[in-house]
């Protein structure tokens, strides 16, 4: 073609189409990161940590629960409290013929990979997060992760709570379909969380709780906490079922001081912020504030009303940082704990209850407010729990009462 005005007005049409038709045509979406099972880390107490001896030249199985389901996965590798390097020689993933036993499909046998070596060396107070493997996972199944270590962590970082039974024996075994005369315990070691590659406009809701969330009195490798529950009705709607939910639930967590892990607010970054895919956050913390607050006897009138308003700034603070990473965040109410044999609270401690919810349900808060006080509450004694709700010792709930506030989260808050 001549490179005269006409041709060159026509290239320019040309360009101008060409650039319309691109402006017009819809983007692809790539697929998101959504936490679809997670485990707050903390350090183990002693009575619940592994002895050294057993995690040298050691292989530890540990089957865990989806919320979410996908076909791609990653696995978090956690050395948060670690004082030293930990090298894990090999890492495994398969699926468990049951979430009670460590047998695994070995034609399901995975190994991971970290920047494409299987072995890694995860840095103290760091976590490392596995390469992509295509590995199928349904929502609400159970998934095993494998990992042998050469030497033991010079400080344990794990998950007691777990309500999961590990297993761990002597020798590189992470690929074995089965772990003969395997020793048992019912915590988590190492392994912080899993995700999995959902369609573009997947997310997760993040649990920020203490034993209440974490599943004090659940069921055993029966994945009845209630933010089991809301996973699965979550599951049960096409319009929810691509939200995970990232449990991080600490037993005997506080909001104001470190005790069980660290307090709440010190928790915000690693435990929400960096949570693949997190869209909402409920915040379901206090009451081992307030109980705590006369756990060794009755205080001043002036210090029950000076922890109320420091729980009340404490969650100003979680609105302020939720709403600056663009989060909607959930208050939940704290639930009646008179009669707890733990706590032994008094009327100022009810009190302080009852102040303390009331500011969660009062508008201009939280973005919502999830009400569970009045879902497991004894309606003839406000401070207690209903006796079908409650586990026994006045503090936790019953898996009824597990599967009642699961059942009692609307799912509109879930809305896109």
């Amino acid at each position: 073609m001549k490179d005269t005005p006409k041709a060159k007005a026509l290239v320019l049409l040309l360009l101008l189409a060409s650039c319309a038709w691109a402006k017009d045509k819809p983007a692809v979406k790539a697929p998101v990161w959504v936490a679809s099972w997670a485990a707050s880390q903390q350090i183990p107490e002693p009575q619940n940590a592994l002895p050294a001896d057993d995690l040298r030249d050691a292989t530890v199985r540990q089957i865990v629960h989806l919320s979410v389901g996908g076909s791609v996965l990653r696995v978090h590798l956690s050395n948060e409290f670690g004082t030293e390097a930990l090298r894990f020689t090999s890492v495994h993933i398969a699926r468990p013929l049951s979430p009670a036993a460590p047998q695994i499909d070995p034609a399901s046998d995975r190994p991971l990979t970290f920047a494409g070596a299987t072995e890694v060396t995860v840095p103290p107070g760091a976590e490392f997060i596995s390469d992509p493997i295509e590995f199928p996972a349904a929502p609400l199944t159970d998934v095993a992760v494998s990992f042998y270590l050469d030497a033991s962590p010079a400080r344990e970082t794990g998950h007691p709570g777990s309500r999961s039974t590990s297993y761990y024996l002597h020798g590189d075994l992470v690929s074995a379909s089965s772990l003969p005369n395997a020793k048992m315990i019912d915590h988590w070691y190492q392994v912080a969380g899993i995700d999995v590659q959902a369609v573009p406009n997947a997310a997760s809701v993040v649990i920020l709780g203490d034993s209440i969330t974490d599943g004090h009195a659940a069921t055993t490798n029966g994945n009845d906490r209630w933010p089991d529950e809301l996973a699965r009705r979550l599951q049960s709607s096409a319009e929810t079922r691509s939200i995970g939910v990232s449990n991080q639930g600490i037993g005997g967590n506080h909001l104001l001081t470190d005790g069980l892990g660290p307090n709440a607010l010190a928790r915000f970054d690693p435990d929400v912020l960096a949570q693949a895919g997190v869209r909402w956050l409920i915040v379901f913390e206090g009451v081992n504030d307030l109980g705590g607050l006369t756990i060794s006897g009755e205080v001043p009138p002036a210090d029950h009303a000076q922890l109320v308003a420091r729980i009340i700034a404490a969650y100003q603070q979680m609105i302020e940082r939720a709403h600056t990473h663009g989060l909607r965040i959930y208050g939940a109410t704290i639930t009646p704990y008179v009669g707890s044999g733990y706590y032994h609270p008094g009327p100022l401690n009810e009190a302080d209850r009852q102040a303390v919810n009331q500011w969660i349900r009062a508008t201009g808060h939280f973005d919502a407010v999830i009400d569970f006080d009045a879902v497991v509450r004894d309606p003839q004694q406000p401070g207690h729990l209903l006796p079908a709700f409650d586990c026994g010792d006045h503090l936790h709930p019953s898996v009824a009462g597990y599967k009642a506030m699961g059942d009692a989260v609307p799912l509109e808050l879930f809305a896109r």
